[in-house]
């Protein structure tokens, strides 16, 4: 037993050990202080540090023997072997062998769980560089196709109205899709993101048997098809109010498929925010609708941004809604009350109907403008709201520092003492008296 833990001695106990001095304890050079210490390796080599995200020597040779293996047996199949053809079957075929005989060499020298986590860990990878390699095919085959039209700069500063499907690239531009486009999803992003927000925090905080009611209908609109809001906002807004398509009416029909988008997303964001962040707000009076402002909604920042990114996405890139509400129109309008306002999903529509290679060029680049502008917003949406709970930006930081030392300035004249009165010395000299002291009083004797 320790000394640390013996009782005092007594009947039946044992006595401390007499080699060991308790003033050790005390002694930082002693040893036997109590004190966790490293121990003197000696001449022991140490050796090298292995880093946890780096594959072994085995792990790569595993993972590059069985892509050459899963590519050559492909060939073999569709080259000598079998008569398959087509380049998407060899790509089938390869993965399947490239996944079999990774199995079969891992499986040489690891166990069963071993050997799972290895073959999820390369379909998960797998399915992450096909869906990269998707937005990248998109991305590129978009830019490809339009880059006779993307070079030509009148096609960022001009319009359709005095350019004709015969006539050349050099001749014509988008710039009245481009503001159409910003127009109709500035509207849209101005009614959705308070009503959707708001919608979300009220079915969180406030719940009940109403709150069930509006989350059905809100799983219900997430599938709603596009053409559905388009003929809805045709029928109240187009054929009730207003008789004419118009840029307004476009964003009415991107509200509808923006605003289920935004409240699901956004309430699942809500619902992550740990509950003990509420109780510790409530806990220090703060009411319920404080609590939601400065604490649950800055905790769930960066997801809402997310559930907005999520819905512009949608909505921007809608054609059949716009098709139906918006008009198509070659002049730039930026009324959104008045005459028809075209996007450029719908700009895009209306230049590959064409049989026209320079129409068709023009769609293409279109479309490129289109990707770039949604990946433009994203980027922007990102540094708006990427920041964690809690983190500041530079200019936060300097505000906070500049407020804690006038906080700082002012509990110091608090706490100060008090200063004394000036004290005023008079110019003349004033003459020093001695105090005054009563004359001795003589003591009457009887007679």
């Amino acid at each position: 037993m320790s000394i640390l833990t013996q009782r005092p001695p007594g009947a039946g106990d044992p006595l401390p050990n007499p080699a060991i001095d308790l003033a050790d304890f005390d002694d930082p050079d002693t040893p036997g202080d109590g004190r966790t210490t490293i121990p003197d390796p000696g001449t022991v080599a140490t050796g090298p540090r292995r880093r946890l995200r780096q594959a072994t020597l085995d792990e790569r040779f595993n993972l590059v023997g069985a892509l050459i293996a899963g590519v050559a047996l492909a060939t073999a199949l569709f080259g000598w072997i079998t008569p398959m053809t087509g380049s998407v079957g060899w790509v089938v075929v390869a993965f399947l062998s490239f996944l079999g005989f990774y199995v079969l060499l891992t499986a040489l020298r690891a166990e069963r769980q071993e050997v799972a986590d290895k073959v999820m860990t390369a379909l998960m990878v797998s399915a992450g560089i096909l869906l990269f390699g998707a937005l990248i095919f998109v991305v590129a085959y978009t830019l490809v196709r339009g880059r006779e039209a993307l070079v030509n700069l009148n096609f960022f500063t001009q319009t359709m109205e005095l350019a004709g499907p015969l006539d050349p690239l050099e001749l014509g531009g988008i710039v009245h899709a481009i503001v159409g486009t910003l127009i109709q999803i500035s509207i849209a992003l101005a009614i959705t993101i308070p009503l959707g927000i708001t919608t979300a925090v009220f079915l969180n905080e406030v719940g009940g048997r109403f709150a069930r009611f509006v989350r059905t209908i809100a799983d219900a609109m997430t599938a709603l098809p596009s053409i559905v809001a388009g003929l809805f906002v045709y029928a109240a807004i187009i054929q009730l109010i207003t008789h004419q398509r118009s840029g307004f009416a476009a964003a009415m029909a991107i509200t509808v498929m923006m605003l289920p988008i935004v409240i699901r997303a956004s309430d699942v964001v809500l619902r992550l925010v740990a509950g003990n962040l509420r109780e510790a707000a409530y806990a220090l009076g703060s009411s319920r609708w404080r609590t939601v402002w400065h604490v649950v909604l800055p905790t769930a920042r960066s997801g809402l941004v997310t559930a907005v990114i999520l819905g512009t996405a949608r909505g921007i890139g809608e054609t059949s809604p716009v098709l139906l509400t918006s008009g198509v129109t070659a002049v730039m309008n930026v009324n959104p009350f008045s005459g028809p306002m075209i996007s450029l999903p719908l700009q895009v529509f209306d230049f590959v109907k064409s049989p026209e290679p320079n129409m068709v060029a023009r769609g293409f680049g279109t479309a490129a403008v289109l990707l770039l502008l949604v990946l433009t917003l994203f980027a922007v949406a990102r540094v708006i709201g990427g920041r964690g709970p809690g983190q500041l930006s530079t200019r936060q930081r300097r505000a906070a520092t500049s407020a804690s030392f006038d906080d700082l300035k002012r509990m110091s004249r608090r706490s100060a003492p008090a200063p004394l009165p000036p004290v005023t010395v008079p110019d003349a000299p004033v003459p020093i008296t001695p105090p005054f002291t009563a004359p001795p009083q003589s003591r009457e004797t009887s007679p």
